[in-house]
């Protein structure tokens, strides 16, 4: 017989929609027979009897033997038991796959970031190894649900959520170790990596995470991997840098493992720390308690928070030193497992060191890895300058993800020479063998070189080192990641370097994994397109889902997928309530624009649209109103802790939510949340329930965009600019299913000359919008800073004038296509079968093929 809803209360103690966030979708998906309980998991071809009864042992041993919380807080014992338990099989396979690479010795790929942002490990985990139908229900005999789960498996929150760069990188290494590819990446281990926010009078509040406070259970410290890093000292009469100060780098590995495989491989985090005999006990014991433990407190400092305001030259000067640190850890590491590999397999030669090794640097902050490896490669290897440098241009590969030239690391000159007095030199020496090259083959680039030389020296008062330049001339490939941003790097930014080496640049469109991002995401709607694909190997291979387009217009399909989609928007709402005290209607249009809190990402333009749509909703009758199309607008995101404007704009969306959402003529029509603290927990809420997705920066700002992507997998439309993936998102899914608007990237700086020329006017809706600001209508914070920057003739740099009229058509068409249900619902599932091109597989693929040179290395 079919279980009832007691049933199921009595089996688990939970809801059905807790249930459904786990992937049980309807009542055939558990039944009970003379032999008891059976759950079917139709999507795994699973079924599993009495699941209560199958708990494994080792739980309960984890939570007996490694209590690390109060008794009492079985939810709290119950996940780091589990996470335990899986991480200790995890780490056998992390064991089997580092000792396969050891012994084929493949040549390897390094991937060096500033930042990771991994989210959900455990439910990653159990997805991956393929465990989940087994584990639910002994999660919730302890209590443990989806929400369970965002508020403790916070582990690996090592980005600052302002842009994609530690998403983008986890993706990357899900992809890495589900290919069977030889790679491991590298990282810091920050202690408050991912900040927290909070909503205050002024805007917001920004306070530090405490995810390593809280213990994770899926590093594991080697405290048999320790490496020195040097700062400051001086180099002597033989090129050797010596004196200064000594800190030590200890390894921290996280397993990454692979979809469906046994391999596994690593992420390597490193941790600052002095060594016992640098703390001074005689001043100790004389009460110089600070004194004594400088340099313990320094060592702390370099991974206390990722990018530390650098406003000031102690923020410079940590920034520097982190980069620094990572980067050296990492090739000391490096170098050590290439020598490991050699022994015993007779005469080596270093010229082989690129034919074993490869070093991706995800953006500018790792550059300092270039000077790093030729420093130790003739100060600690005894190779010559030539030779030294043969292998660092085979070696390291560069991804770049600006375009604006002021986004890309530019450091001190007198900053660099007092903190890496070697690597100065080292880079000096780059630049004049550049300068050497250019002058004997290159005499007609003679009058550029001053933007192609590593050190600027054009400002006698503040000489810096560009990075960016550094990465070029060092690196064997350069790569952007979309079309249109490596279009840019080419013709604009690096153009000089294009007629040099013109195979040197490369496009790798990003992309993002389908299994953190959709199929461990959002397992109602994965369970939809498993069922009419007839197959699960869309999970690993994504062009499969361009299959979903045969059945757009079937009504079966419509319906299913509205289902799966209106139970993670109910899921959305319910937790909007309870965060912000704002109810919505799960009915209306999810209106959603996560991002990074910035001018150039143009959540003012979203905010100005609202208030227009609040005006002329104002103006309507009531009979007008039951026509118009209810919203739900939501913003979240977070902002450099010193972008006051960044914080004006925040304020400013609250302060109309809190007028509107209070309004009894429209807020059956309109509401408007910020919701703070945006992270990947909360992402996991957002993106499932999402219908259109805001991308709408200024057209050529957008380097990518994969949250775009991962909006569009799930079945969210978009509207958006000219910029970014959003160009390759709108081929796929067609013109007529995507809503832009909005000036192309070529037309620009022309838009922006004639705006200084005065001949822009703007749109009178544009100027009727600042102006109920203005008049206190949101309440009565000044705002004209805010304002002013929209304003006069050198004003409005991001274009939001001349987009606003284009930017509302765009909405209105927005509006049309809502109030038709059977086209809306087609259009979401052309967006999510668009998405074929958009795996970090297939990108990640292409790295291995054309920049690492490497190959699969599966474990058997």
């Amino acid at each position: 017989m079919l279980l009832n809803e007691v049933r199921w209360a009595d089996l688990v103690g939970v809801s059905r929609d807790e249930l459904y966030d786990f992937g049980i979708n309807d009542d055939d998906d558990v039944v009970e027979d003379e032999e008891g309980v059976v759950v079917v998991y139709p999507e795994y071809g699973l079924e599993v009897r009495n699941p209560l009864s199958e708990t494994p042992k080792e739980i309960y041993s984890n939570i007996y033997y490694y209590q690390r919380f109060s008794a009492f807080r079985m939810d709290t014992q119950g996940f780091f038991a589990a996470a335990r338990h899986i991480r200790d099989r995890l780490i056998k396979q992390w064991n089997e796959t580092f000792l396969h690479f050891h012994k084929l010795d493949p040549k390897q790929t390094y991937y060096l970031s500033m930042e990771y942002v991994q989210g959900a490990a455990l439910l990653n985990a159990l997805g991956n190894l393929n465990l989940l139908p087994r584990y639910v229900y002994p999660l919730l005999r302890f209590h443990l649900t989806i929400t369970n789960f965002d508020q403790l498996d916070k582990y690996g929150e090592l980005g600052n959520e302002n842009g994609g760069l530690g998403r983008l990188a986890s993706c990357f290494l899900d992809s890495m170790a589900t290919l069977n590819l030889p790679a491991w990446g590298y990282g810091l281990r920050y202690r408050s990596g991912l900040f927290k926010q909070r909503v205050t009078e002024q805007g917001l509040e920004e306070i530090g995470e405490d995810w390593v406070d809280k213990f994770s259970p899926w590093e594991v410290a080697r405290h048999d991997v320790v490496f020195p890093v040097r700062f400051y000292g001086a180099v002597d009469g033989s090129r050797k840098w010596v004196g200064g100060e000594v800190l030590q780098a200890l390894a921290y590995d996280v397993p990454i493992p692979g979809y469906k495989t046994k391999n596994t491989i690593s992420l390597r985090l490193w941790e600052a720390r002095a060594r016992a005999q640098d703390f001074n006990l005689s001043q100790f014991n004389d009460g110089q308690h600070e004194s004594a433990a400088q340099l313990h407190s320094r060592a702390r400092l370099i991974c206390a928070v990722l990018c530390p305001g650098d406003a000031t030259e102690k923020g410079k000067l940590l920034r520097l030193k982190q980069q620094y640190f990572l980067c050296s850890a990492s090739l000391q590491d490096i170098i050590v497992r290439f020598k490991e590999r050699r022994s015993g397999k007779g005469p080596w030669q270093w010229s082989e060191f690129p034919c074993k090794v490869a070093v991706q640097l995800n953006g500018t902050h790792p550059s300092l890895a270039i000077p790093e490896l030729m420093r130790l490669l003739m100060d600690d290897e005894g190779l010559g300058w030539d030779e030294a440098w043969d292998v660092t241009t085979r070696t390291f590969a560069y991804t770049n993800h600006n375009v604006l030239p002021e986004a890309l690391d530019k450091w001190p000159q007198p900053l660099m020479s007092n903190l890496l007095p070697r690597h100065m030199e080292i880079i000096r020496g780059i630049d004049d063998r550049f300068l050497a090259m250019i002058n004997a083959t290159r005499p007609d680039l003679h009058h550029k070189l001053a933007a192609m030389l590593i050190l600027d020296d054009h400002d006698p008062h503040n000489p810096v080192v560009r990075m960016a330049n550094l990465c070029v001339l060092s690196s064997h490939t350069v790569n952007g990641v979309s079309r249109m941003q490596s279009e840019i790097l080419k013709a604009e930014l690096f153009a000089n370097y294009v007629c040099i080496w013109p195979t040197k640049f490369q496009n790798k469109t990003n992309g993002i994994t389908p299994r953190r991002w959709l199929r461990f995401l959002n397992p109602g709607l994965s369970y939809v397109i498993t069922k009419w694909l007839k197959t699960d190997k869309w999970i690993t291979n994504l062009e499969l889902l361009s299959g979903l387009r045969n059945f757009a217009d079937n009504a079966d399909l419509q319906q299913e997928w509205q289902f799966a989609r209106m139970s993670c928007k109910k899921r959305l709402a319910r937790y909007i309530y309870c965060e912000t005290g704002v109810y919505t209607d799960a009915y209306c249009l999810f209106d959603v624009q996560v991002k990074q809190i910035h001018e150039c990402k143009r959540q003012l333009l979203n905010i100005l649209g609202v208030i227009h749509r609040y005006k002329i909703l104002k103006e309507m009758s009531a009979y007008q109103r039951k026509h118009a199309t209810p919203r739900f607008v939501m913003m979240g995101g977070k902002l450099c802790p010193t972008d006051t404007h960044a914080k004006q704009i925040v304020k400013l969306v609250n302060d109309v939510g809190a007028v509107v959402n209070n309004d009894p003529d429209v807020n059956g029509h309109l509401k408007v949340v910020f919701v703070p603290n945006y992270n990947v927990s909360l992402a996991r809420k957002v993106i499932p329930a999402s219908e259109l997705s805001q991308h709408i920066t200024t057209a050529g700002m957008e380097v990518s965009g994969t949250s775009n992507i991962k909006f569009a997998l799930n079945g969210c439309l978009i509207i958006g600019t000219y910029d970014g993936a959003n160009v390759e998102i709108r081929e796929e899914i067609g013109e007529e299913n995507f809503f832009v608007f909005g000036a192309r990237a070529d037309q620009v700086p022309r838009l922006r000359k004639e705006r200084e020329n005065g001949m822009f006017k703007p749109d009178p809706r544009f100027e009727e919008a600042k102006q109920l600001i203005r008049s206190g209508a949101f309440g009565n914070y000044d705002y004209t800073p805010l304002l002013d920057s929209l304003e006069g003739n050198s004003g409005d740099v991001f274009l939001l004038g001349h987009d606003f009229s284009t930017y509302l058509d765009a909405q209105a068409r927005v509006d049309d296509a809502y109030m038709d249900p059977k086209r809306w619902v087609k259009m979401s599932i052309l967006s999510t079968a668009a998405c074929s091109n958009f795996s970090s597989d297939r990108t990640v693929a292409q790295y291995a093929k054309e920049i690492w040179n490497i190959q699969q290395c599966r474990l058997p």
